[in-house]
């Protein structure tokens, strides 16, 4: 195998793992593989290394001494830090009842022992690609600006864009160093995971702020992606829709223009082409009698802060 050059980024793989010649074995397959190792015996161990950095993938050991594979992967799967990083069985077990309670726990894949180095790095590359690809994802939408997190059906959130701050805070509830959503949210979300069929966004808290939240289904890993937007920002919409004529995607690319979005972000932030949102503009411009965007962003502006 090619070691990558100094210049390149080594990926960082924590091993967790209570046999000394399986961790041998691993770290010498994995450094040669151009990987950074750490290790760790324990759960506990393992759990303090985390703590320190955040590795790129992680390989745990299904059955140890004290707290065991599930429970570790568990106790990091509750860490914000590691919501995205992948973690990997590594098991004697290959019985479906100890698998199945692998991926219960948050583990994305499993490998049986004894291990085949080489179809263990194959794999791993493969999840450290998927990891990175959700990554880049994850930073687009914060560029963009939408308001969006992703939570298990537990409704414990395990990741959120900037915007979605002033709804976190208004909206969850602190447990240790994760968020929880609010009751009557976590019932609406696993209502919808068994098949209900009430889709309709919910107004949430009964406070001011308030906040519509919106369904964008299943993300993996047991996650559900949810869409927030502050109810002021659906009455703007609202109010531009009426007053020109707009249809609803009309009214909120319009929105987002007076915002000072450009094309491509307006795109990004409604998961349209910059292409498609500028047909929309055309339109726009047509129903509001201007000749270009920066008129249009000041006649939506100027209701807007009139009202």
């Amino acid at each position: 195998m090619n070691e990558p050059s100094d210049a390149t980024q080594r990926d960082v793989v924590l091993v967790v793992d209570d046999a000394p010649e399986t961790l041998s074995l691993l770290t010498d397959a994995l450094e040669a593989g151009g990987m950074t190792v750490l290790v760790a015996t324990d759960g506990a161990t393992a759990l303090a290394r985390v703590q320190r950095i955040v590795p790129d993938v992680i390989l745990l050991d299904a059955v140890m001494p004290g707290m065991d594979g599930f429970e570790t992967c568990a106790a990091m799967r509750s860490m914000p830090a590691l919501a995205q990083v992948p973690i990997i069985f590594m098991t004697g077990l290959a019985d479906a009842e100890h698998v199945v309670r692998g991926f219960d726990s948050g583990g994305v894949d499993y490998v049986t022992k004894p291990i085949d180095p080489d179809v263990l790095i194959a794999r791993l590359r493969t999840h450290l690609a998927n990891a990175r690809r959700m990554s880049t994802a994850r930073a687009a939408l914060d560029a963009a600006g939408r308001a969006l997190l992703a939570v298990g059906l537990d409704g414990r959130v395990q990741w959120s864009t900037p915007k979605a701050q002033a709804f976190m805070t208004s909206a969850t509830t602190s447990v240790g160093d994760a968020h929880q959503l609010a009751a009557p949210l976590v019932v609406w979300l696993q209502a919808l995971a068994n098949g209900g069929q009430d889709t309709r966004p919910r107004s949430w808290p009964e406070s001011e702020p308030r906040f519509l939240v919106t369904s964008l289904g299943a993300v993996g890993n047991g996650q559900v992606l949810l869409a927030v937007e502050a109810t002021d920002e659906v009455d703007h919409r609202r109010r531009l829709g009426e007053k020109f004529h707009l249809t609803e995607r009309e009214s909120e690319v319009l929105y987002w223009v007076a915002r000072g979005k450009s094309s491509r972000d307006v795109g990004d932030i409604l998961g349209s082409s910059p292409r498609t949102v500028d047909k929309h503009i055309e339109r726009i411009l047509v129903k509001l009698g201007v000749e270009n965007r920066a008129a249009a962003a000041a006649v939506a502006i100027r209701l807007l802060s009139a009202e």
